[in-house]
């Protein structure tokens, strides 16, 4: 059995999260803790669990295993390392934090204790996305000149996302630290590390932060990669587009699992019974990692090149020039 504390119902996917811990045969929640402690009372009370109020004693409980952690991303640092040190496994929304300095704090103390350390980075566990790498490593395409990568919704324009998400202090930007998240990590999945980086950003909805944003990575080789969000997009599928000098590679929501190859020779579809079968999604295959002994796939070293990333975006559109990686 797998015992998991939940530490905050701060983020909007805290709930899900306890659902599909809850959902696990071998997974049990016995505890909550929340920096507040009515909504933490009131979470643990429906979940049928403890609550406890201070987040030592939450971590020193001996039917606590490992911790999943969605309190405000300004809190990641302290909590996770207080988990950490506890000797806690620790399942983190992304992302890990506002800097590359505190991602970095964070990563030396999982590395020193040792404690299995999973980031939800859900995009990576898609089949189609899994295989898009493949076909780029193998060259399908030649060597990629351009990756593109959208994920927006209208959660600020419409008004379903709460205010929270748009307190700087508690989130560290808007839309791009939040939605965006996903294309740069798959941008950093698919290309790698960039050089350099450059980015526009703009505030449509008057809430404070960020809400339509693009970051332009430039690599070594030349390549171009633009990392798009918004939170003012509605009906916007999801899409990937990568171009490289020996074809092009495409997919979107818009088409389910399937993926789009042109290598000059004709478009080809591919579908969805040759991409193969989804990895579970994160908080699954935490426990699956956790009960089998499985390295995690998504690492503390993923996170910390995730954090970089957006610092050296946000410093761009704050400077409104480029930033080197």
């Amino acid at each position: 059995m797998i015992r998991i504390a939940l530490l905050s119902k701060w983020h909007v996917h805290a709930e899900g999260y306890a659902k599909q811990f809850a959902a696990i045969p071998d997974v049990s929640i016995t505890v909550v803790w929340d920096e507040d402690p009515a909504r933490g009372k009131a979470w643990a009370d429906e979940l049928g669990c403890d609550y406890e109020p201070c987040l030592e004693k939450a971590l020193a409980r001996e039917d606590v295993d490992a911790v999943s952690v969605c309190t405000a991303t300004g809190m990641h640092k302290d909590v996770i390392i207080a988990a950490a040190k506890a000797g806690k496994a620790v399942f983190t929304e992304k992302v890990l934090s506002f800097t590359a300095g505190e991602a970095r704090e964070i990563a030396d103390v999982i590395h020193e204790t040792g404690v299995p350390f999973l980031i939800s980075l859900r995009r990576r566990t898609e089949a189609r996305i899994n295989y898009v790498k493949k076909l780029l490593d193998e060259g399908a395409i030649g060597t990629v000149t351009h990756l593109r990568v959208r994920d927006a919704h209208d959660g600020a324009s419409s008004g379903w996302l709460p205010d929270t998400f748009f307190d700087i202090k508690q989130c560290g930007g808007g839309a791009m630290m939040d939605l965006g998240a996903h294309p740069m990590y798959l941008c950093l999945y698919l290309l790698g590390e960039p050089k350099k980086v450059s980015s526009t950003f703009t505030e449509m909805t008057g809430k404070g932060a960020d809400d339509n944003c693009i970051t332009v990575l430039e690599y070594e080789n030349g390549a171009i990669a633009t990392s798009e969000t918004a939170f003012v997009s509605k009906s916007c599928p999801f899409s990937i587009e990568v171009n490289g000098t020996g074809g092009s590679i495409f997919l979107s929501d818009l088409f389910g699992n399937e993926i789009f190859l042109n290598t000059g020779d004709g478009l080809r579809r591919i579908a969805p019974e040759e991409v193969g079968p989804e990895l579970p999604q994160p908080v699954p295959l935490f426990a699956e990692c956790l009960r089998d002994g499985k390295e995690m796939p998504f690492t503390v070293e993923d996170a910390v090149a995730l954090s970089r990333l957006m610092e050296a975006a946000y410093k761009s559109a704050e400077i409104g020039a480029p930033v080197l990686y």
